[in-house]
């Protein structure tokens, strides 16, 4: 099989198989020729501009019990926190001045918040002038429809593995049906749809690995993030390997080359796999970065995984910093909302 001719055909085409897909993962020797052509994607589909968005973790309570998360139900040793609906609009209000264009609203999964509380959030954020993306788990289709009416543009949902049994293994008491489900409502509910999955899983394989890519292409997905799994200690895959910063990054370049314009974020967990490792996904078909516009000690109890960069930094810094780091690359953030501008 001629693998660069396969990548070249990818760049093309925006077409490969499963078992293409688990030949190019497997061959270390193709990885510059395949970040080269994921970028040169991103810049033909998505352009040379950088979308930032604002992450506001804004609660830490889940009711989930995941294995691989810090953030898990069981795990005692986390300071739980949830903030204030005014709390939550402070700091939107704050990413405005910081010149964000777009909030991301994530939590654990939980009911710590009411439907009336979040519907209300939503709305002062929304009369800000910003898009809004949320990150809060699965919810009865009454509810993201609710979200949506609110003014709520984007949801991340992601399935983290589309195998059903590593996916009953590392989520206890959840449903990958229920998972797909929600994906599902919330495309038809016309939200902007993220998902997304880990790399280096516990039994995860590279034909596993195949499946998700071709699954985010299956549903359309708009946003999708790929992340290296990285063990807590706090959980019970503490003393498990973790995942591949390469891998990770060739899991992206191949999302890119076929879901040509969506948006992929360069990921926290790939900084903090590898330094500068956003702006290597930057320079390997990612297109959007989130900053932490969290304040003060949240953001070391948003504690999913070790190591986790920028949890003593401010929000003024994060934004200075990673605009500097855009702006070395050759490249500018970008000044609109950034939604996805589909290819005919």
């Amino acid at each position: 099989m001629d693998l660069i001719a396969l990548i070249e055909q990818a760049e093309r085409t925006h077409e490969l198989t499963k078992e293409q897909i688990i030949a190019l993962l497997n061959n270390a020797a193709i990885n510059e020729t395949l970040f080269a052509a994921a970028d040169r994607v991103r810049r033909l589909y998505v352009g040379d501009e950088v979308h930032l968005r604002g992450l506001i973790e804004f609660s830490n309570t889940c009711g989930q019990n995941c294995l691989y998360c810090g953030l898990r139900r069981d795990n005692e040793n986390v300071v739980r926190y949830h903030l204030k609906p005014d709390e939550i609009v402070a700091l939107a209000e704050k990413a405005k001045e910081y010149g964000y264009q777009t909030v991301v609203l994530q939590s654990g999964e939980s009911h710590v918040y009411s439907l009336v509380e979040m519907t209300e959030v939503i709305r002062r954020i929304k009369a800000l002038g910003l898009a809004i993306t949320l990150s809060v788990g699965e919810k009865e289709t009454a509810e993201y429809q609710a979200y949506k009416i609110a003014g709520a543009d984007r949801y991340l949902l992601r399935i983290e593995t589309t195998d059903r049994e590593l996916y009953r293994n590392m989520d206890p008491d959840m449903s990958w049906e229920n998972r797909r489900r929600c994906l599902a409502d919330l495309k038809q509910l016309g939200f902007e749809v993220g998902t997304g999955c880990l790399v280096g899983l516990p039994g995860q394989t590279v034909e596993s690995l195949a499946e998700d890519i071709l699954f985010f292409k299956e549903i359309d997905a708009d946003m999708i993030g790929i992340g290296p799994f990285i063990p807590n200690p706090d959980t019970p895959l503490s003393k498990e390997k973790g995942g591949d910063f390469t891998l990770s990054l060739k899991v992206m370049a191949l999302v890119r080359l076929l879901l040509p314009d969506v948006n992929i974020p360069a990921t926290t967990a790939m900084e903090s796999l590898k330094e500068n490792g956003r702006i290597l996904a930057l320079q390997s078909g990612a297109n959007v970065v989130m900053p932490n516009v969290t304040e003060g000690d949240y953001r070391r109890f948003y504690a999913l995984y070790p190591g986790k960069i920028c949890v003593n930094d401010t929000p003024g810094h994060c934004r200075m910093c990673i605009s500097g780091k855009i702006e070395g690359m050759g490249r500018k953030v970008a000044a609109d909302q950034g939604f996805r501008r589909k290819s005919s």
